[in-house]
């Protein structure tokens, strides 16, 4: 009777798929990564003549490690603070990286809804996701970034106001990507018949991400329109939006699993905690911000705690990280979280 040699070895192959387990799950969730920017400072210390070949090289560098996405910023002004130092432009940067790579997606996190009329802005993405094969995620929020309006001259409404802007924006970009002759009579945001041509290739539209956390409205516009939503949150924020994003989608009837959740965060990786301890601290001192600030953030750490916790986070739910890596021009985090 050969049942006991059996059981055993069934037992075994058990145990082999359930130690996979947390690999297949953290290779299902997608990555994208951000290309130095200067939005974060991390472009300050290269000379102004190498700045843009170190913005291409990259994002050639980002595709060649198979991430599938490359993302830029939509602000003007660096942070925490204004300063001298260079912010390349969202959507020009977007162009120009569409044609410099060939398989990773491009998308931004996120377009400030009041910087660009929302007829304009529909026109330029449709373009660039004709001139990138099909390959734009179109993120947009209601913008937060106060001394930027003062600075280049947009009036700063109040919360509600520049929530509900963002509404008729959405509509705006589904029915000109849609419709041959586009018309919408809102409060804020009025077109008749809008052409807009050439349509994007993605069909119907380029993936609509509805981004920030705001629990009673952004969320509830999520549930509505959206196709992702994105939160820069710890493990605990997560759950806490995606079980708020769940009653939304009730109340909206919309399956709650059609959304996909994801996550935008600082990710610093080091081989052990001495490297980590001092990366961080270069980190730190490189984006003018607290190191203990820094070190508390939910992907900061060695390579097996970050994987650990990207793991909690795939087990939340979550379908893609949009990591912001500061030390991407001069580190080894690209490398170290695709391994």
């Amino acid at each position: 009777d050969n049942s006991p040699g059996l059981i055993r070895f069934i037992l075994v192959i058990i145990e082999i798929i359930y130690q996979l387990i947390p690999l297949v799950i953290l290779n299902a969730m997608k990555l994208g990564a951000f290309v130095p920017q200067g939005w974060r400072m991390d472009l300050t210390d290269v000379l102004p003549e190498n700045q843009w070949e170190t913005i291409v090289n990259s994002a050639k560098r980002i595709e060649k490690l198979n991430y599938d996405s490359i993302w830029v910023y939509d602000h003007f002004h660096t942070v925490p603070s204004p300063t001298q130092d260079p912010t390349f432009e969202c959507w020009s940067l977007m162009a120009a990286i569409s044609q410099v790579t060939t398989r990773a997606r491009i998308g931004q996190m996120c377009t400030c809804n009041s910087y660009r009329n929302p007829a304009y802005l529909t026109k330029v993405a449709s373009s660039i996701d004709v001139m990138s094969d099909g390959r734009l995620e179109y993120a947009i929020g209601a913008g937060w970034y106060d001394q930027e309006y003062q600075a280049y001259g947009y009036e700063y409404p109040s919360d509600g106001v520049r929530l509900k802007m963002l509404e008729e924006s959405l509509i705006i970009y589904k029915k000109m990507t849609t419709e041959d002759l586009a018309t919408f009579n809102g409060k804020y945001y009025q077109i008749d018949g809008a052409i807009n041509q050439p349509k994007p290739i993605q069909k119907p539209y380029p993936p609509l991400w509805v981004c920030g956390g705001g629990e009673k409205v952004t969320l509830k516009l999520l549930a509505k329109y959206g196709d992702y939503g994105n939160w820069d949150v710890d493990l605990d924020g997560f759950i806490r939006k995606s079980n708020i994003l769940k009653e939304h989608c009730d109340k909206e009837d919309r399956d709650f699993s059609s959304i996909g959740r994801t996550l935008h965060t600082d990710v610093v990786i080091a081989k052990n905690d001495t490297e980590l301890k001092n990366l961080i601290e270069k980190v730190a001192d490189q984006r003018n911000i607290e190191a203990s600030k820094l070190a508390t953030r939910p992907l900061v750490g060695t390579v097996n705690q970050v994987k650990d916790m990207l793991g909690k986070f795939e087990e939340a739910g979550c379908v893609y990280l949009i990591a912001y890596i500061s030390d991407i021009v001069w580190g080894e985090t690209l490398e170290l979280l695709k391994d």
